[in-house]
């Protein structure tokens, strides 16, 4: 199973090991990784049960901007990862 699981990952990498992409390319593609993110978190804050919520009983939402706050702010994976969870667990507690 672990071949099978290799081979489609890596295959794509040694085949295009050579290429040289053009910058437009490569400005595009960084932008990738923040859009697929953003689309797997937005709905969880604005729409945890499914549909949207913006009410004072969506602790979801301060938590976000809180942690969008942190991790504007530190530039940290480490710091925006704490905040969130302490935010969370403070809004919960009270």
């Amino acid at each position: 199973m672990g071949v099978v699981t290799y081979i489609p990952r890596v295959g794509p990498l040694m085949a295009l090991a050579g290429w040289r992409f053009p910058a437009w390319l490569l400005r595009v593609l960084e932008g990738f990784p923040v859009a697929v993110l953003a689309a797997f978190v937005v709905p969880l804050i604005l729409a945890p049960a499914g549909h949207l919520d913006l009410s004072w009983n969506n602790l979801n939402l301060p938590a976000g901007v809180l942690t969008t706050v942190a991790a504007v702010w530190s530039h940290s994976l480490i710091i925006t990862v704490l905040v969130g969870a302490v935010s969370m667990m403070v809004l919960r507690a009270l």
